[in-house]
C-alpha cells in the first residue's frame, strides 16, 4: 500500500490549542457555546477551574458558561444581570463577584468574558476566565478581610449552604440575609489583579494570530492596548521551517538514494570481509584506501541521520507530527541506535590516515542492519506487480551473493587450516585440480613469484612452508556463486559439492534457506501471475455461465447473439467492474 500520509486536512484546532497551551495552574477558564441562545452551554472547562471551584468536569459540562451554580446569597444581583445581558448581547464583560465553591466557601473572583468570533465574524464561543483575588482583597485593607470572613455567616447566625447541598426540607426563607458588597476595593489591587487575570487571554491571542511581533509590541499588548482576539475557524496546518514531510517528493527521492546505498553496502561488505580480505602474490594484502563510493555511502548515511531528526511521522492517532522536539524523541526511541551503528565512518577514518583496528573491516558488517530499515518501505510497493517481482529477484540474488561469499570464505579456511601439507579434500582443491592450478609449497621468497608460476590474484602464501598457487579470485568467486544458485534453486548437478564436514554443514543450512526462499519467491510469482490473469479468468467464467444459461433455457439464436454482443460490449466498457459494489 502507499505510504500513510496522515491527517493534514484543514481543521479547527482552537479547543485543542487552548487545552494544550493554557490548561495549567493559572488557567481557570470555561468555554461556552455562543450559538445556543439563552443556554450558552459549557463545551470545555480547564483543570484549574475544577481545582478552583471543587466541581468535576462532568458536573460543569453542558451547564451555562455564566457559572450560575457558583452564585450564593452575597453574590451581587446587579452583576448577575449585567453578566447575563452581556452574554445575550454577545459583548465582553469584566467584573468582581463573590462566588462560592462546591463546599460553600466564598471567594472573590475577577470574572472576564470575551467573545470569540469565527471566520464569518460571528461569535462562536465565550471565553470565561476566573481569577481568585481573595488574597488581593485581603491585602487591600483590614475591612475587606473582615468582610470576607463575615461573608460565610447568615443573618440568623447559621452558615450558608449552597443549593446543591440543601435538603428538600431545608427552609429557603433564610436567603434574605445580609448581602455585602466589596466593589470599593483599592484601585491599586484592582488593576494588578485585572492584569494578571487577562494574561491568559493575551497570551492566547498572541499564539493563535501567529503574527510576528516584537518584544515591545508584545509587552504593549499585555499591559496596554487590547490585542486582537483569536478567531474560531478552520485553518490549514502550517509546516514549521526546516521540516521535511515524510511523503514529500524530496523524501521519496532521498529514500531511493538511501536504498541504492544500502544495496551497495549489502553487496560490497560481505565481499570485502569474505573474499576481498585474501592475500595477493603470496603475502598478506595490505588494506588499500577506501574507494570514492565507500566514502560517499558513509556521508549519505550520516546525512540521513540528520534528516531523520527533521522528518515528520504519523502518530498512532493518524496525526502528522510536525513538532521538532516530538520528532527527535520519536527517532531517538526508534531507528536512531541502528542508524548510528551502521554509520560508523571506518572508511573516512582510513582516508584521513587515522589508525584503525586491523579487524575494523569486520565491524562493517553491522551496516547490514540497515536492511531492516527497508522492510517497512517494501510494503508501499506491494500494489505494483512488476516492482514486487523485481524486488523478489533482487532479494534472491542478494542472498545468493551472501551464500557465495560464505562458501568462498569456508573454502579458504579449509585450505589454510588443513593439517596436511598439500590437502586435496576441500572444494577449492578440487577446483584447482580441474583448472590445473594446484596449490604447492612456497619458499620464504615466494613474493617474487608471479603469474608464470601459477600464482593468481587469489594465491595464498605465508612464508616458508606455506601454500601458494590455486585458482584465481575471479574463478573461485564465480564457482562459489554457481554453487549458491544451484543450491538455493535446488537444481544442483553435484559438480561443485561439499567434501569436508564444515562444507557439508554449510550446504545443509543453504538448502534449508533455499527451500524457504524457493517457496517465498516462486509463491509470490505465482500470485502475481494469477493477479495479472484475474480479469481474463473472470471474463471467461462469466461467458461460460452465460452460454450455459442460454443452453438450459433454449433461448433462440437471434436473442442469443444479441445477449452475447451486449455482454461483450458492456465488459469492454467497464472491464467487468461493478460500480454498485465499488
Amino acid at each position: 500500500m502507499p505510504p500513510m500520509r496522515g491527517l493534514l486536512a484543514p481543521q479547527n484546532a482552537f479547543l485543542d490549542t487552548i487545552a494544550r497551551r493554557f490548561d495549567g495552574t493559572h488557567s481557570n477558564f470555561v468555554l461556552g457555546n455562543a450559538q445556543v441562545p439563552s443556554a450558552f452551554p459549557a463545551v470545555y472547562c480547564s483543570d484549574g477551574f475544577c481545582d478552583l471551584t471543587g466541581f468535576s468536569r462532568a458536573e460543569v459540562m453542558q451547564r451555562c458558561c455564566a457559572c450560575s451554580f457558583l452564585y450564593g446569597p452575597d453574590t451581587s444581583e446587579l452583576l448577575r444581570q449585567q453578566l447575563r445581558r452581556a452574554l445575550d448581547e454577545q459583548q465582553a464583560f469584566k467584573g468582581e463577584l463573590l462566588l462560592y465553591r462546591k463546599s460553600g466557601v466564598p471567594f472573590w473572583c475577577l470574572l472576564d468574558v470575551v467573545p470569540i468570533k469565527n471566520e464569518k465574524d460571528e461569535v462562536a464561543l465565550f471565553l470565561v476566565s476566573h481569577k481568585d483575588i481573595t488574597s488581593t482583597k485581603s491585602r487591600s485593607g483590614a475591612d475587606s478581610t473582615k468582610d470576607v470572613a463575615e461573608g460565610t455567616a447568615r443573618s440568623d447566625g447559621t452558615r450558608w449552604r449552597p443549593p446543591w447541598a440543601l435538603s428538600p426540607t431545608s427552609p429557603t426563607s433564610a436567603r434574605a440575609g445580609r448581602r455585602r458588597r466589596f466593589s470599593r476595593a483599592g484601585g491599586k489591587g484592582f488593576n494588578a489583579s485585572r492584569r494578571r487575570s487577562r494574561a491568559v487571554l493575551y497570551h492566547l491571542s498572541g499564539h493563535l494570530q501567529k503574527q510576528r511581533k516584537s518584544k515591545h509590541k508584545l509587552r504593549k499588548g499585555v499591559f496596554g492596548d487590547k490585542p486582537s482576539l483569536p478567531e474560531y475557524k478552520v485553518a490549514a496546518i502550517r509546516k514549521p521551517p526546516l521540516i521535511l514531510l515524510h511523503y514529500g517528493a524530496f523524501k521519496a527521492g532521498w529514500d531511493g538514494l538511501i536504498l541504492l546505498a544500502t544495496l551497495y553496502v549489502a553487496v560490497t561488505v560481505p565481499y570485502s570481509v569474505c573474499v576481498g580480505a585474501g592475500t595477493e602474490e603470496g603475502l598478506p594484502a595490505a588494506r588499500g584506501p577506501p574507494s570514492a563510493c565507500d566514502l560517499c555511502v558513509e556521508i549519505l548515511f550520516m546525512l540521513d541521520i540528520l534528516l531523520n531528526f527533521r522528518t515528520t511521522f504519523v502518530s498512532k492517532s493518524g496525526q502528522v507530527v510536525l513538532e521538532p522536539r516530538a520528532i527527535a524523541c520519536h527517532y531517538l526511541a526508534g531507528w536512531f541506535p541502528l542508524d548510528l551503528v551502521a554509520a560508523l565512518p571506518f572508511d573516512l577514518l582510513a582516508a584521513c590516515q587515522v589508525n584503525v583496528y586491523v579487524g575494523a573491516h569486520l565491524l562493517k558488517t553491522v551496516r547490514l542492519l540497515r536492511l531492516l530499515r527497508l522492510l517497512p518501505n517494501l510494503d508501499r510497493y506491494s500494489q505494483y506487480s512488476a516492482v514486487v517481482l523485481a524486488l523478489l529477484m533482487v532479494v534472491f540474488a542478494l542472498l545468493a551473493h551472501w551464500v557465495a561469499c560464505g562458501w568462498f570464505f569456508l573454502g579458504q579456511r579449509e585450505v589454510e587450516g588443513s593439517p596436511a601439507a598439500l590437502p586435496e579434500i576441500g572444494w577449492l582443491q578440487e577446483l584447482a585440480r580441474r583448472l590445473e592450478t594446484p596449490y604447492y609449497l612456497a619458499r620464504r621468497n615466494c613474493s617474487t613469484g608471479g603469474a608464470g608460476n601459477g600464482t593468481g590474484p587469489g594465491a595464498n602464501c605465508s612464508g616458508s612452508g606455506g601454500l601458494s598457487g590455486g585458482p584465481s579470485l575471479r574463478s573461485a568467486y564465480i564457482t562459489s556463486l554457481y554453487f549458491a544458485l544451484s543450491s538455493l534453486t535446488s537444481v544442483g548437478f553435484g559438480n561443485v559439492c561439499a567434501n569436508t564436514d564444515a562444507e557439508k554443514i554449510f550446504s545443509i543450512c543453504t538448502m534449508l534457506v533455499g527451500a524457504l526462499m524457493h517457496a517465498v519467491v516462486f509463491g509470490n510469482v505465482t500470485a502475481i501471475i494469477q493477479r495479472l490473469y484475474a480479469r481474463r479468468f473472470l471474463y471467461h467464467s462469466r461467458t461460460r455461465d452465460l452460454r450455459d444459461y442460454i443452453r438450459i433455457h433454449r433461448i433462440p439464436r437471434p436473442l442469443k447473439r444479441r445477449i452475447l454482443e451486449y455482454f461483450q460490449s458492456t465488459w469492454a466498457a467497464n472491464n467487468g467492474i461493478d460500480t454498485a459494489e465499488v
